[in-house]
């Protein structure tokens, strides 16, 4: 017997094989044959068999199954004994077919020679070994299930579930408006604002051709309303994975910029499957079989506890109300919560510019005491009103508490000691300082959009003063003001995170504030909570109160930001007029820790 060994591997390229015969080798045709199969030509292919079509037509199945991006063939070896007209030839078949997958397996044609011609003889086996008479290959694909979002302690946050589209195509519904209020009559309880005018609405705006997504419902709520939709006319419906969240009320405004980030790490590697089948379409044999790979679970900063407690504490206020509680030794944001009426404007909780009040002493003492003119010890007047450049500023209700040490003055918030303090800085003072504690740093944060602040120069020594306690045009939002907490507390800003693994960019890298200045607006902070009962309940609890005014200064808000042990946060209640409210929303929040 005559063996002869070949290992050329056929892609676009025939290698050249030696013969010495002035007649055809089998190696030959074998070279051939698989050289136009890896090429896709096959109708040449074709032609090197003894049944060029039923060959092209199984061919071209099998490539229109499989939609290779491209095939390499090697021919292993060639049997063949001494004038024997037939021989057999071993060979390996690797299919690209995109996105990582290949498929690779060692196959086997029989040659036979006529009229002194080499031909392949066909069988379904040429392509595959198990392939048999009648059947056909095909492709499947293999969707792993999504993987969850996970609180920082391991608890459910989004969950994988089936979500299902309910959609509406004009042109098959007939009589339109009679399918719209149909249906708005069985989705308003899933949400109110479906309507038939709603519905007709967007269908009219949708282009001609398009369907008209009128709500996306959870599977289980689907199959409630089912019922009631499933006939009616130019209503179809389709179904996908989505991540929910466990808790419809968790974070509502927070959730959608999370999962928008997360979601596509989170949908896994997909598997994938070659069988074969027989005449109705029914597998028969698997032929080749890649797992899908879930992927891992991502995990949010958030604490479900915290986010529940913080949740908890503002939902009864009849105003927009809001609690962002952050970890000052890492940055991470445990909780953003906030009430009905503040969900409707957005997440204000991050994004809102509000003036701060007297939470922005904690930025004034700081300058001050970076100076060197001051300390925490260093009497100063807190008369109940002064006059700067014609614009007299008083205390809250004029109070009066003559020279105090400075400590006091910030412990009582005395307005006017800080503005007098601010108009003895230069005009960037307070802008450099409130920087250092993350008031107008500007962060991109994966999964959410956040703005801390904004305290512009004051050249004019009016505005000065009025920054100086957190009026003028000083701004921050509850995020910012839960940063600057943050960085009393470890003496450093610390960058803030959503989601673990992800990296948050700032624009700008900040100086740490000297351990001086952070003692001595420690200790004001400490006293300030120690002259206030409704905190008595929270040893190592430091922090400030603020009545900032807004509008046409008739109306305020009221602030609480502190910090104890590695939690800061910064609660704010928008037009609450009062800072004891917000000072009560927070021992709320801190007892619901407990």
């Amino acid at each position: 017997m005559r063996v002869t060994r070949l290992a050329a591997v056929l892609v676009l390229v025939t290698p050249l094989i030696g013969c010495a015969m002035s007649g055809p080798e089998p190696a030959d045709t074998a070279n051939a044959f698989l050289d136009a199969f890896a090429k896709g030509d096959l109708a040449a292919a074709a032609m090197e068999t003894d049944s060029p079509d039923s060959a092209k037509d199984q061919m071209a199945s099998v490539r229109e199954a499989l939609e290779p991006k491209t095939v390499r063939t090697k021919v292993e070896e060639v049997n063949r004994a001494d004038g024997a007209s037939t021989a057999n030839v071993s060979y390996s078949v690797t299919w690209d077919l995109g996105g990582g997958r290949t498929w690779t397996y060692d196959s086997h044609l029989e040659l036979r020679e006529s009229d002194e011609k080499w031909q392949v003889h066909w069988s379904p086996t040429v392509i595959h070994p198990k392939l048999a008479q009648q059947q056909a290959i095909a492709m499947q694909g293999q969707q792993p299930e999504l993987a969850p979002m996970l609180d920082r302690d391991g608890i459910l946050v989004l969950a994988p579930s089936r979500v299902v589209s309910v959609l509406l195509e004009k042109e098959k519904a007939g009589n339109v408006a009679a399918v719209a209020g149909a249906l708005a009559t069985a989705l308003t309880g899933f949400d109110a604002t479906i309507t038939q005018a709603s519905i007709l609405d967007g269908v009219n705006k949708t282009p001609a051709g398009q369907p008209y997504q009128v709500v996306a419902l959870r599977q289980t709520d689907y199959d409630l309303v089912k019922p009631a939709i499933y006939d009616l006319p130019g209503v179809r419906f389709t179904s996908a994975p989505r991540l929910l969240p466990n808790d419809k009320a968790f974070a509502p405004t927070l959730l959608p910029g999370i999962r928008e980030v997360v979601e596509a790490d989170l949908t896994g590697k997909a598997g994938w499957r070659v069988i074969t089948t027989d005449p109705t379409g029914a597998e028969a044999e698997e032929l080749h079989a890649k797992a899908a790979e879930p992927a891992k679970a991502a995990t949010t900063t958030l604490s479900v506890g915290m986010q529940n407690a913080a949740q908890a504490a503002v939902n009864a206020e009849p105003t927009a109300s809001m609690i962002v509680a952050m970890q000052p030794s890492t940055g991470e944001v445990l909780a953003v919560a906030q009430n009905a009426p503040a969900d409707k404007q957005g997440p204000i909780a991050l994004m809102g510019r509000y003036p701060p009040g007297s939470t922005f002493k904690i930025a004034t003492a700081a300058a001050a005491l970076a100076g060197g003119k001051v300390t925490g010890a260093t009497p100063v007047a807190c008369p109940p009103t002064i006059t700067i450049d014609g614009r007299e500023i008083p205390n809250s209700g004029r109070f009066d508490k003559g020279t105090v040490p400075l400590s006091s003055a910030f412990a009582f918030s005395c307005n006017t000691t800080f503005a007098q303090l601010a108009t003895q800085m230069g005009p960037s003072e307070l802008t450099e300082t409130a920087r250092r504690f993350g008031l107008g740093v500007d962060f991109v944060m994966p999964g959410a959009t956040t703005v801390t602040g904004s305290v512009p120069p004051a050249s004019n020594v009016v505005e000065r003063a009025e920054d100086g306690f957190g009026q003028g045009k000083v701004v921050a939002s509850p995020f910012g003001m839960a940063l600057l907490a943050s960085t009393v507390a470890t003496g450093t800003m610390p960058t803030p995170t959503l989601l673990r693994g992800a990296t948050t960019e700032a624009d700008t890298q900040v100086e740490p504030v000297s351990p001086q200045v952070l003692d001595g607006v420690r200790g004001m902070m400490r006293e300030m909570v120690r002259i206030t009962p409704a905190l008595a309940a929270f040893p190592g609890l430091a922090g400030k109160t603020g009545t900032a005014q807004f509008g046409d200064g008739t109306h305020s808000h009221g602030w609480f930001v502190g910090y104890r042990g590695d939690l800061a946060f910064a609660v704010l209640l928008t037009g609450a007029e009062v800072s004891s409210k917000a000072v009560a929303a927070a021992a709320r929040f801190l007892s619901g820790l407990s």
